[in-house]
Protein backbone atom coordinates (compact mmCIF):
# COMPACT_ATOMS: atom_id res chain seq x y z
CA UNK A 1 0.00 0.00 0.00
CA UNK A 2 1.22 3.46 -0.88
CA UNK A 3 -0.23 6.64 0.59
CA UNK A 4 -0.23 9.57 -1.83
CA UNK A 5 -0.82 12.97 -0.23
CA UNK A 6 -1.94 15.62 -2.70
CA UNK A 7 -1.98 19.40 -2.48
CA UNK A 8 -3.05 20.69 -5.88
CA UNK A 9 -2.95 24.33 -6.96
CA UNK A 10 -6.72 24.83 -6.86
CA UNK A 11 -8.99 27.69 -5.84
CA UNK A 12 -9.60 26.06 -2.46
CA UNK A 13 -5.89 26.03 -1.73
CA UNK A 14 -6.07 29.82 -1.88
CA UNK A 15 -8.24 29.69 1.25
CA UNK A 16 -5.14 28.83 3.29
CA UNK A 17 -3.05 31.78 2.15
CA UNK A 18 -0.82 33.45 3.21
CA UNK A 19 0.34 30.49 5.35
CA UNK A 20 0.20 27.95 2.50
CA UNK A 21 2.10 30.13 0.04
CA UNK A 22 5.35 28.51 1.14
CA UNK A 23 4.30 25.06 2.37
CA UNK A 24 1.82 22.28 1.63
CA UNK A 25 -1.48 22.60 3.47
CA UNK A 26 -0.70 19.43 5.42
CA UNK A 27 2.28 21.15 7.06
CA UNK A 28 -0.04 23.62 8.80
CA UNK A 29 -0.40 23.08 12.54
CA UNK A 30 -3.40 22.47 14.76
CA UNK A 31 -2.95 21.33 18.33
CA UNK A 32 0.46 19.85 19.12
CA UNK A 33 1.28 18.56 15.64
CA UNK A 34 0.85 19.20 11.93
CA UNK A 35 -2.10 18.04 9.83
CA UNK A 36 0.34 15.63 8.16
CA UNK A 37 1.29 14.04 11.48
CA UNK A 38 -2.38 13.57 12.31
CA UNK A 39 -3.15 11.87 9.00
CA UNK A 40 -0.16 9.55 9.27
CA UNK A 41 -1.02 8.65 12.87
CA UNK A 42 -4.61 7.95 11.89
CA UNK A 43 -3.64 5.67 9.03
CA UNK A 44 -0.77 3.98 10.86
CA UNK A 45 -3.32 2.54 13.29
CA UNK A 46 -4.76 0.54 10.38
CA UNK A 47 -1.63 -0.21 8.33
CA UNK A 48 1.49 -1.86 9.66
CA UNK A 49 3.67 -0.38 6.95
CA UNK A 50 3.08 1.88 4.02
CA UNK A 51 5.06 4.07 1.69
CA UNK A 52 4.31 7.78 1.52
CA UNK A 53 4.70 10.07 -1.48
CA UNK A 54 3.78 13.72 -1.93
CA UNK A 55 2.41 15.86 -4.72
CA UNK A 56 2.68 19.61 -4.11
CA UNK A 57 2.30 22.72 -6.30
CA UNK A 58 5.22 22.58 -8.77
CA UNK A 59 6.68 25.94 -7.71
CA UNK A 60 7.44 24.65 -4.20
CA UNK A 61 8.52 21.10 -5.09
CA UNK A 62 12.29 21.69 -4.99
CA UNK A 63 12.09 23.59 -1.72
CA UNK A 64 9.90 20.91 -0.15
CA UNK A 65 12.30 18.17 -1.24
CA UNK A 66 14.89 19.79 1.03
CA UNK A 67 12.68 19.06 4.04
CA UNK A 68 11.77 15.43 3.36
CA UNK A 69 13.34 12.15 2.28
CA UNK A 70 10.08 11.00 0.69
CA UNK A 71 9.18 11.21 -2.98
CA UNK A 72 7.90 14.59 -4.16
CA UNK A 73 6.03 15.05 -7.49
CA UNK A 74 7.31 11.79 -8.96
CA UNK A 75 4.78 10.11 -11.32
CA UNK A 76 6.55 6.78 -10.71
CA UNK A 77 5.01 6.74 -7.23
CA UNK A 78 1.58 6.43 -8.89
CA UNK A 79 2.35 2.98 -10.28
CA UNK A 80 2.97 -0.55 -9.10
CA UNK A 81 1.02 -0.71 -5.82
CA UNK A 82 -2.36 -0.28 -4.20
CA UNK A 83 -2.91 3.44 -3.67
CA UNK A 84 -4.72 5.57 -1.16
CA UNK A 85 -4.72 9.13 -2.51
CA UNK A 86 -5.74 11.77 0.04
CA UNK A 87 -6.22 15.51 -0.44
CA UNK A 88 -4.37 17.81 1.95
CA UNK A 89 -7.63 19.34 3.21
CA UNK A 90 -8.99 16.08 4.62
CA UNK A 91 -9.29 16.01 8.41
CA UNK A 92 -7.66 13.06 10.13
CA UNK A 93 -10.41 12.97 12.75
CA UNK A 94 -13.42 11.35 11.14
CA UNK A 95 -11.48 9.95 8.17
CA UNK A 96 -12.65 6.36 8.63
CA UNK A 97 -11.73 4.84 5.28
CA UNK A 98 -10.29 1.34 5.40
CA UNK A 99 -7.10 1.51 3.31
CA UNK A 100 -7.48 -2.07 2.10
CA UNK A 101 -11.05 -1.54 0.90
CA UNK A 102 -12.34 -1.70 -2.68
CA UNK A 103 -11.55 0.93 -5.30
CA UNK A 104 -13.66 4.05 -4.89
CA UNK A 105 -13.41 7.80 -5.15
CA UNK A 106 -14.90 10.60 -3.01
CA UNK A 107 -15.42 14.10 -4.35
CA UNK A 108 -16.67 17.32 -2.78
CA UNK A 109 -19.58 19.44 -3.98
CA UNK A 110 -17.34 21.09 -6.59
CA UNK A 111 -16.07 17.81 -8.01
CA UNK A 112 -12.61 17.94 -6.41
CA UNK A 113 -11.28 14.55 -5.33
CA UNK A 114 -10.96 14.24 -1.55
CA UNK A 115 -9.67 10.69 -1.57
CA UNK A 116 -9.35 7.76 -3.92
CA UNK A 117 -8.76 4.13 -3.06
CA UNK A 118 -7.24 2.37 -6.03
CA UNK A 119 -6.49 -1.34 -6.09
CA UNK A 120 -3.46 -2.30 -8.16
CA UNK A 121 -5.61 -4.21 -10.61
CA UNK A 122 -7.74 -1.13 -11.25
CA UNK A 123 -4.71 1.13 -11.52
CA UNK A 124 -3.96 -0.34 -14.94
CA UNK A 125 -7.22 1.19 -16.25
CA UNK A 126 -6.26 4.70 -15.13
CA UNK A 127 -3.96 7.37 -16.51
CA UNK A 128 -0.87 7.54 -14.28
CA UNK A 129 1.14 10.07 -16.29
CA UNK A 130 0.50 12.75 -13.65
CA UNK A 131 -1.45 13.20 -10.43
CA UNK A 132 -4.02 15.36 -12.22
CA UNK A 133 -4.51 12.72 -14.91
CA UNK A 134 -4.83 9.98 -12.30
CA UNK A 135 -7.50 11.80 -10.31
CA UNK A 136 -9.45 12.86 -13.40
CA UNK A 137 -9.53 9.30 -14.73
CA UNK A 138 -10.40 7.94 -11.26
CA UNK A 139 -13.44 10.22 -11.13
CA UNK A 140 -14.61 8.90 -14.46
CA UNK A 141 -14.00 5.18 -13.93
CA UNK A 142 -14.18 4.30 -10.22
CA UNK A 143 -17.34 3.90 -8.13
CA UNK A 144 -18.32 6.83 -5.93
CA UNK A 145 -17.69 6.45 -2.21
CA UNK A 146 -20.59 6.70 0.20
CA UNK A 147 -20.73 9.11 3.12
CA UNK A 148 -19.15 12.50 3.73
CA UNK A 149 -15.49 13.37 4.25
CA UNK A 150 -14.58 16.03 6.83
CA UNK A 151 -12.27 18.74 5.50
CA UNK A 152 -10.52 21.90 6.59
CA UNK A 153 -11.86 24.85 4.61
CA UNK A 154 -9.92 27.93 5.80
CA UNK A 155 -6.94 28.77 7.99
CA UNK A 156 -9.21 30.11 10.71
CA UNK A 157 -10.75 26.64 11.02
CA UNK A 158 -7.41 25.54 12.48
CA UNK A 159 -7.33 28.45 14.91
CA UNK A 160 -10.86 27.82 16.15
CA UNK A 161 -10.29 24.07 16.51
CA UNK A 162 -6.95 24.50 18.26
CA UNK A 163 -8.03 24.36 21.95
CA UNK A 164 -10.01 21.15 21.50
CA UNK A 165 -7.26 19.62 19.37
CA UNK A 166 -4.66 20.40 22.03
CA UNK A 167 -6.65 18.39 24.56
CA UNK A 168 -6.96 15.45 22.16
CA UNK A 169 -3.26 15.54 21.23
CA UNK A 170 -2.16 15.66 24.87
CA UNK A 171 -4.24 12.59 25.62
CA UNK A 172 -2.85 10.80 22.56
CA UNK A 173 0.74 11.59 23.58
CA UNK A 174 0.15 9.81 26.89
CA UNK A 175 2.79 11.72 28.85
CA UNK A 176 2.67 13.58 32.15
CA UNK A 177 5.03 14.60 34.93
CA UNK A 178 8.29 16.50 35.06
CA UNK A 179 11.35 15.18 33.21
CA UNK A 180 13.00 18.57 32.78
CA UNK A 181 14.06 21.07 35.44
CA UNK A 182 11.57 23.08 37.49
CA UNK A 183 13.15 25.65 39.79
CA UNK A 184 11.11 26.54 42.86
CA UNK A 185 8.94 28.34 43.58
CA UNK A 186 6.65 27.31 40.72
CA UNK A 187 2.88 27.02 41.02
CA UNK A 188 1.07 24.21 39.26
CA UNK A 189 -2.70 24.61 39.32
CA UNK A 190 -5.06 21.79 38.44
CA UNK A 191 -4.01 18.17 38.19
CA UNK A 192 -0.33 17.37 37.78
CA UNK A 193 -1.48 14.60 35.44
CA UNK A 194 -2.34 17.37 32.99
CA UNK A 195 1.20 18.79 32.91
CA UNK A 196 4.20 17.42 31.05
CA UNK A 197 7.67 18.99 31.14
CA UNK A 198 9.98 17.23 28.68
CA UNK A 199 13.69 16.47 29.16
CA UNK A 200 15.93 19.48 28.73
CA UNK A 201 13.15 21.97 29.49
CA UNK A 202 13.97 24.61 32.12
CA UNK A 203 11.29 26.42 34.08
CA UNK A 204 12.59 29.33 36.12
CA UNK A 205 11.21 30.33 39.54
CA UNK A 206 8.02 32.42 39.76
CA UNK A 207 6.21 30.66 36.91
CA UNK A 208 2.56 29.57 36.98
CA UNK A 209 1.43 26.50 35.04
CA UNK A 210 -2.37 26.58 35.19
CA UNK A 211 -3.79 23.29 33.98
CA UNK A 212 -7.16 23.75 35.67
CA UNK A 213 -8.94 24.24 32.34
CA UNK A 214 -6.74 22.08 30.09
CA UNK A 215 -3.42 20.25 29.76
CA UNK A 216 0.00 21.85 29.26
CA UNK A 217 2.78 20.21 27.24
CA UNK A 218 6.24 21.80 27.52
CA UNK A 219 8.47 20.18 24.90
CA UNK A 220 12.21 19.50 24.95
CA UNK A 221 14.66 22.32 25.68
CA UNK A 222 11.95 24.93 26.23
CA UNK A 223 12.90 27.75 28.61
CA UNK A 224 10.25 29.64 30.59
CA UNK A 225 11.39 32.83 32.30
CA UNK A 226 10.10 34.23 35.61
CA UNK A 227 6.65 35.83 35.83
CA UNK A 228 5.29 33.79 32.94
CA UNK A 229 1.79 32.38 33.28
CA UNK A 230 0.84 29.45 31.04
CA UNK A 231 -2.82 28.45 30.89
CA UNK A 232 -3.95 25.15 29.43
CA UNK A 233 -4.65 23.81 27.00
CA UNK A 234 -1.26 24.80 25.63
CA UNK A 235 1.68 23.38 23.72
CA UNK A 236 5.13 24.98 23.70
CA UNK A 237 7.45 23.59 21.02
CA UNK A 238 11.07 22.53 21.22
CA UNK A 239 13.66 25.19 22.10
CA UNK A 240 11.11 27.99 22.38
CA UNK A 241 11.46 30.64 25.10
CA UNK A 242 8.65 32.35 27.01
CA UNK A 243 9.83 35.68 28.41
CA UNK A 244 7.48 36.78 31.17
CA UNK A 245 4.57 36.00 28.87
CA UNK A 246 0.88 35.90 29.66
CA UNK A 247 0.21 32.72 27.70
CA UNK A 248 -3.56 32.43 27.78
CA UNK A 249 -5.51 29.28 26.94
CA UNK A 250 -5.53 27.55 23.57
CA UNK A 251 -2.04 28.34 22.26
CA UNK A 252 0.18 26.21 20.01
CA UNK A 253 3.70 27.59 19.88
CA UNK A 254 6.02 25.86 17.44
CA UNK A 255 9.78 25.28 17.72
CA UNK A 256 12.37 27.97 18.43
CA UNK A 257 9.98 30.86 19.03
CA UNK A 258 10.57 33.79 21.39
CA UNK A 259 7.30 34.83 23.02
CA UNK A 260 6.45 37.69 25.38
CA UNK A 261 3.37 39.83 26.06
CA UNK A 262 -0.12 38.33 25.89
CA UNK A 263 -1.04 35.50 23.52
CA UNK A 264 -4.44 33.80 23.40
CA UNK A 265 -5.81 30.91 21.32
CA UNK A 266 -3.20 31.40 18.61
CA UNK A 267 -0.96 29.19 16.50
CA UNK A 268 2.63 30.33 15.99
CA UNK A 269 4.10 27.99 13.41
CA UNK A 270 7.75 28.21 14.45
CA UNK A 271 10.97 30.24 14.35
CA UNK A 272 9.10 33.49 14.99
CA UNK A 273 9.57 36.31 17.48
CA UNK A 274 7.09 38.14 19.64
CA UNK A 275 9.53 39.17 22.33
CA UNK A 276 7.70 42.20 23.65
CA UNK A 277 4.42 43.41 25.11
CA UNK A 278 1.39 43.49 22.86
CA UNK A 279 -1.63 41.25 22.33
CA UNK A 280 -1.93 38.39 19.84
CA UNK A 281 -5.29 36.62 19.84
CA UNK A 282 -6.97 34.02 17.63
CA UNK A 283 -4.14 34.43 15.13
CA UNK A 284 -2.02 32.17 12.94
CA UNK A 285 1.58 33.36 12.60
CA UNK A 286 3.94 31.74 10.09
CA UNK A 287 7.70 31.17 10.31
CA UNK A 288 10.45 33.79 10.50
CA UNK A 289 7.99 36.50 11.54
CA UNK A 290 9.17 39.31 13.79
CA UNK A 291 6.52 41.33 15.62
CA UNK A 292 7.90 44.61 16.94
CA UNK A 293 7.23 45.85 20.47
CA UNK A 294 3.55 46.57 21.21
CA UNK A 295 2.38 44.96 17.98
CA UNK A 296 -1.25 44.07 18.70
CA UNK A 297 -4.15 42.50 16.85
CA UNK A 298 -7.86 42.86 17.45
CA UNK A 299 -9.77 39.57 17.53
CA UNK A 300 -13.24 40.84 18.52
CA UNK A 301 -15.37 43.55 16.92
CA UNK A 302 -16.99 46.17 19.11
CA UNK A 303 -20.47 45.13 17.95
CA UNK A 304 -19.74 41.40 18.54
CA UNK A 305 -20.70 40.54 14.97
CA UNK A 306 -18.90 37.82 13.02
CA UNK A 307 -15.46 38.62 11.63
CA UNK A 308 -14.71 38.72 7.91
CA UNK A 309 -11.31 38.18 6.28
CA UNK A 310 -10.31 39.55 2.88
CA UNK A 311 -8.13 36.91 1.24
CA UNK A 312 -7.86 38.47 -2.21
CA UNK A 313 -7.76 42.16 -1.29
CA UNK A 314 -11.28 42.64 -2.61
CA UNK A 315 -14.02 40.29 -1.44
CA UNK A 316 -14.46 39.71 2.33
CA UNK A 317 -15.25 36.18 3.52
CA UNK A 318 -17.45 35.79 6.59
CA UNK A 319 -15.67 33.45 9.01
CA UNK A 320 -18.86 32.72 10.95
CA UNK A 321 -16.95 33.40 14.17
CA UNK A 322 -16.90 36.43 16.44
CA UNK A 323 -13.25 35.71 17.30
CA UNK A 324 -10.65 35.80 14.50
CA UNK A 325 -7.42 37.78 14.76
CA UNK A 326 -4.62 38.05 12.20
CA UNK A 327 -3.27 35.68 9.54
CA UNK A 328 0.43 36.53 9.20
CA UNK A 329 2.54 35.00 6.44
CA UNK A 330 6.15 33.82 6.63
CA UNK A 331 8.94 36.40 6.93
CA UNK A 332 6.54 39.27 7.70
CA UNK A 333 8.04 42.03 9.86
CA UNK A 334 6.30 44.76 11.88
CA UNK A 335 7.59 47.93 13.50
CA UNK A 336 6.89 48.96 17.07
CA UNK A 337 3.33 49.95 17.78
CA UNK A 338 1.74 48.12 14.85
CA UNK A 339 -2.04 47.71 15.21
CA UNK A 340 -3.76 44.95 13.22
CA UNK A 341 -7.46 45.14 12.53
CA UNK A 342 -9.87 42.29 13.33
CA UNK A 343 -9.45 39.51 10.77
CA UNK A 344 -6.32 41.06 9.25
CA UNK A 345 -4.50 39.38 6.37
CA UNK A 346 -0.76 40.11 6.38
CA UNK A 347 0.98 38.66 3.37
CA UNK A 348 4.26 36.76 3.36
CA UNK A 349 7.41 38.89 3.19
CA UNK A 350 5.38 42.00 4.06
CA UNK A 351 7.24 44.78 5.86
CA UNK A 352 5.08 47.08 7.95
CA UNK A 353 5.69 50.47 9.58
CA UNK A 354 3.07 51.52 12.11
CA UNK A 355 0.81 54.53 11.58
CA UNK A 356 -0.68 54.86 15.07
CA UNK A 357 -4.01 53.62 13.67
CA UNK A 358 -5.40 50.16 12.89
CA UNK A 359 -3.95 49.00 9.56
CA UNK A 360 -5.97 48.04 6.47
CA UNK A 361 -7.40 44.54 6.75
CA UNK A 362 -5.42 43.26 3.76
CA UNK A 363 -1.72 43.86 3.16
CA UNK A 364 -0.35 41.95 0.14
CA UNK A 365 2.66 39.67 0.13
CA UNK A 366 6.00 41.43 -0.53
CA UNK A 367 4.38 44.80 0.19
CA UNK A 368 6.19 47.55 2.08
CA UNK A 369 3.54 49.36 4.11
CA UNK A 370 5.07 52.79 4.62
CA UNK A 371 3.54 56.17 5.46
CA UNK A 372 0.11 54.55 5.65
CA UNK A 373 0.07 53.09 2.13
CA UNK A 374 1.24 49.98 0.28
CA UNK A 375 4.45 50.59 -1.68
CA UNK A 376 7.07 48.55 -3.53
CA UNK A 377 9.66 49.73 -1.02
CA UNK A 378 13.19 48.60 -1.78
CA UNK A 379 12.12 45.42 -3.55
CA UNK A 380 12.30 41.72 -2.87
CA UNK A 381 16.11 41.58 -2.87
CA UNK A 382 16.26 43.49 0.40
CA UNK A 383 13.58 41.23 1.87
CA UNK A 384 15.62 38.18 0.87
CA UNK A 385 18.70 39.61 2.58
CA UNK A 386 16.70 40.00 5.78
CA UNK A 387 15.32 36.48 5.46
CA UNK A 388 18.81 35.06 4.98
CA UNK A 389 20.04 36.88 8.08
CA UNK A 390 17.07 35.88 10.24
CA UNK A 391 17.39 32.22 9.29
CA UNK A 392 21.13 32.21 9.90
CA UNK A 393 20.54 33.42 13.45
CA UNK A 394 18.65 30.16 14.14
CA UNK A 395 21.08 27.90 12.32
CA UNK A 396 18.96 27.55 9.18
CA UNK A 397 20.00 28.21 5.58
CA UNK A 398 18.35 30.31 2.89
CA UNK A 399 18.75 28.05 -0.14
CA UNK A 400 18.56 28.54 -3.89
CA UNK A 401 15.45 26.35 -3.97
CA UNK A 402 13.75 28.53 -1.38
CA UNK A 403 14.64 31.69 -3.28
CA UNK A 404 13.26 30.18 -6.49
CA UNK A 405 10.04 29.30 -4.66
CA UNK A 406 9.70 32.81 -3.24
CA UNK A 407 10.33 34.29 -6.69
CA UNK A 408 7.30 32.35 -7.91
CA UNK A 409 5.27 33.52 -4.90
CA UNK A 410 6.28 37.07 -5.78
CA UNK A 411 4.95 36.59 -9.31
CA UNK A 412 1.76 34.87 -8.12
CA UNK A 413 0.91 37.68 -5.73
CA UNK A 414 1.88 40.52 -8.06
CA UNK A 415 -1.61 41.38 -9.39
CA UNK A 416 -3.10 42.03 -5.94
CA UNK A 417 0.03 43.87 -4.80
CA UNK A 418 0.12 46.06 -7.92
CA UNK A 419 -3.47 47.16 -7.36
CA UNK A 420 -2.67 48.08 -3.77
CA UNK A 421 0.45 50.01 -4.86
CA UNK A 422 -1.56 51.97 -7.45
CA UNK A 423 -4.15 52.83 -4.83
CA UNK A 424 -1.39 53.96 -2.47
CA UNK A 425 0.04 56.25 -5.12
CA UNK A 426 -3.35 57.82 -5.70
CA UNK A 427 -3.81 58.42 -1.98
CA UNK A 428 -0.37 59.99 -1.65
CA UNK A 429 -1.02 62.20 -4.68
CA UNK A 430 -4.27 63.34 -3.06
CA UNK A 431 -2.52 63.99 0.24
CA UNK A 432 -4.41 61.18 2.01
CA UNK A 433 -3.31 58.10 3.89
CA UNK A 434 -4.90 54.65 3.76
CA UNK A 435 -7.32 53.74 6.54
Amino acid sequence: MRLILVDRLTEKRFHFYPLALSRPVWELRCGMTSLLDKLLDRLFDRLETFEVAYFVPPYMADAYRESTSRSVNDPASLRGDDLLVVDARVKAAGFDVEPAGPSQVAVDADGEVLYAQIARADLEKLNTESIDALLDSAKGLLPSAEGSVPVWSYTWDLILANPEQLVADFAAAGRCGVEGTVEEPVAIRGSKKDVYVAPGALIHPMVVLDAAAGPIYIDEDVEIHPFTRVEGPCYVGKKSILLGAKCREGNSIGPMCRIGGEVEESIIHGYSNKYHDGFLGHAYVGEWVNLGALTTNSDLKNDYSTVSVTLDGKQPVDTGSTKVGALIGDHAKTSIGTLFNTGAYIGAMALIAATGKPLPKHIPSFAWFLEGVVTKGFGKGKLYETARTAMGRRGREWTEAQEAMWNEVFNMTKPVRSEAVKRGRRLLAAGKFAH
